[in-house]
């Protein structure tokens, strides 16, 4: 038991049974309310039905710490603050979730003689009895924080239980019937009652519980596993239950309309899912394997719709030189980076930016991930020949203002989207390339003419998403005299500022599901194309582009945006290491 995070527990002065107190009384008699603001107080408890003591609270009479040291003290129970807690996942999952969260509390330990129970209202005599009765055994309350416990609540009860107990029922209606009809399985008047559409309904919730952005289903020989891939990173679930996938995949092709008779290729579709109050996009993509078809599931989260610029993490004097830039009547500019690094992100953020009724907006888009009002989406299809090329083409006789292309894939795209910036229209574009200064050169490798990159082009970005620190477990640690040799390859003449610093690493907490990361955050490079850029493109000079584009004063990689970011505590020395190892150049801060 972590003994920091537990006050009072120590002198084992745990009380046995919650003591009647009145918190108003005892508020004012301590000075840390006044009369007129317990009968605020009172009054808007009696129109909202709140507790008093989180009416005092959200009134900002009291400040929360406050008031549970002040119930702690006069309670003789501890004080737990459960966001640096360490949760054991198994013993908190006796106290089943309904009854968890309908009395907000928590199994915080295991003693001799009893549970100790954090609770964000330790006074509640019913809570306590029922408690009692669900454990049976005897109960020790401590005070927490509400919100805290609230969050605590969606970290540790996952629907990974709930998944292997649907697996095993859809598993089990599978064995029981030697000729079962795949085919009818969860389709039907009682189809939201099938053990497949509920097994998918589970794993969904789990999924957007841990903002997961993909889901994998995987057949084995002699398992099925399910991973998510959270902040980059998947994680694994394993059931034996491997007949399950079949019926998983038949569920998920009829959602999709896809051909449920056609195992022998991939396939790939989508389909609109609510869970909770999330409205999310399903993209499907089915491929054959060893052991049956393999699912891959992206979720595309619409509720909150495109970010705002400011939303991204760019760096602020960055930002404003690229809002500056989209604001450029013509011209292209690229975004670009590997699959995954958020690309298509930044671009509908600028979008959202430029959005407004006198300009006129076409994409085309495969897929279109975010729908834009007022903005002519075109989805690409290219089995009916509606190509990246033919789209551009088109969308230049639309008379548009600004023109997206998903992604720059071919010579005649390049060229179509290059003349479009000439001739007086912005180009916003996507290209796989490892960092801004390669871009330009990798057009000129696809077959676009120097001068035509040279005189259309106006600024590239670069970016990948790094992890952040989960705050709530956060330890500081100086860098390793190995880990300086990267900070001077990195940093170059700036090295000193950063070698003696102090950076954040995460331990692993309940918050961030073990990992000691929650969330991730964009690094990005900004390259803009000046007269001398241009005019060494022009003669296709690839090493004097290569030297004056690191020149510039205003051009930063990387990798150091990144260290950036790890000096400021946002993301982790390890993150910056690994997105450095990831670049084919190391040493783009060495003079």
């Amino acid at each position: 038991m972590d003994k920091v995070v537990i006050q009072g527990l120590s002198n084992k002065t745990i009380m046995e049974s919650p003591k009647k107190l009145r918190i108003g009384d005892m508020l004012t008699q301590q000075g840390l309310l006044s009369d007129s603001q317990l009968q605020l107080a009172l009054a808007d408890q009696k129109n909202s039905g709140r507790k008093l003591g989180r009416t005092i609270i959200d009134l900002g009479f009291v400040e929360e710490d406050k008031l549970l040291k002040l119930l702690s003290e006069q309670l003789k129970i501890p004080f737990v603050d459960i966001k640096h807690f360490q949760f054991d996942t198994e013993l908190v999952q006796q106290l089943p979730e309904v009854t968890a969260r309908r009395f907000r509390s928590m199994l915080l330990a295991n003693e001799e003689d009893g549970y100790l129970i954090g609770m964000a209202d330790p006074m509640d005599i019913f809570a306590y009895d029922e408690l009692q009765r669900v454990l049976k055994k005897q109960v020790y309350p401590a005070v927490v924080r509400e919100g805290d416990l609230l969050l605590a609540f969606d970290a540790v009860y996952r629907n990974t239980e709930e998944i292997s107990s649907l697996a095993s029922e859809l598993e089990d209606e599978l064995e029981g019937a030697v000729d079962f009809d795949l085919s009818a399985l969860g389709v039907g008047t009682d189809v939201s009652d099938a053990p497949v559409v509920r097994l998918l309904q589970s794993i969904f919730e789990d999924a957007v519980q841990t903002k997961a952005s993909d889901i994998h289903i995987e057949p084995d020989e002699s398992v099925l596993r399910i991973r998510q891939r959270i902040d980059g990173v998947l994680q694994e679930q394993v059931m034996k239950e491997k007949r399950a996938a079949a019926a998983l995949v038949l569920r998920l092709k009829i959602m999709s309309g896809l051909d449920i008779s056609e195992k022998r290729l991939p396939q790939d579709g989508r389909f609109h899912i609510r869970v909770g109050h999330r409205n999310i996009d399903v993209r499907v993509s089915t491929m054959p394997v060893a052991y049956g078809e393999s699912v891959v599931l992206r979720l595309l989260d619409q509720t909150d719709g495109a970010l705002d610029l400011t939303q991204l993490g760019m760096p602020e004097v960055m930002r404003k030189r690229f809002e500056m830039l989209i604001q450029r009547p013509h011209g292209m500019i690229l975004v670009t980076g590997p699959t995954g690094s958020g690309k298509t992100t930044t671009l509908y953020s600028a979008l959202k930016k430029l959005n407004k009724p006198g300009t006129k907006i076409i994409t085309a888009e495969d897929p279109v991930e975010y729908r834009l009002p007022r903005v002519s989406q075109v989805q690409i299809n290219e089995k009916v020949g509606l190509t990246f090329t033919r789209v551009l083409r088109s969308a230049l006789r639309q008379d548009p203002d600004i023109v997206l292309i998903g992604e720059m894939r071919d010579q005649e795209t390049v060229e179509i989207g290059l003349r479009a910036a000439m001739t007086g229209h912005l180009v916003l574009s996507t290209l796989h390339t490892n960092d801004a200064i390669k871009t330009a050169i990798r057009l000129i490798d696809m077959g676009a003419f120097p001068f035509l990159v040279a005189t259309s082009l106006l600024a590239i970005v670069a970016q990948r998403l790094v992890r952040k620190v989960c705050d709530y477990c956060c330890d500081q640690r100086s860098p390793k005299e190995s880990e300086r040799v990267w900070i001077k390859m990195i940093a170059g003449k700036e090295s000193s500022a950063f070698e003696n610093e102090v950076y954040k690493k995460g331990r692993g907490c309940h918050r961030c599901n073990n990992t000691g990361y929650s969330g991730r955050i964009g690094v990005y490079e900004l390259l803009e194309l000046d007269v001398d850029l241009a005019d060494a493109l022009r003669a296709n000079d690839i090493l004097l582009f290569t030297r004056l584009a690191r020149e510039k004063t205003d051009f930063e990689s990387l990798a150091m945006c990144a260290l950036r970011y790890a000096k400021l505590g946002i993301t982790s020395m390890d993150e910056v290491f690994k997105l450095v190892v990831s670049l084919d150049d190391v040493t783009t801060g060495v003079e």
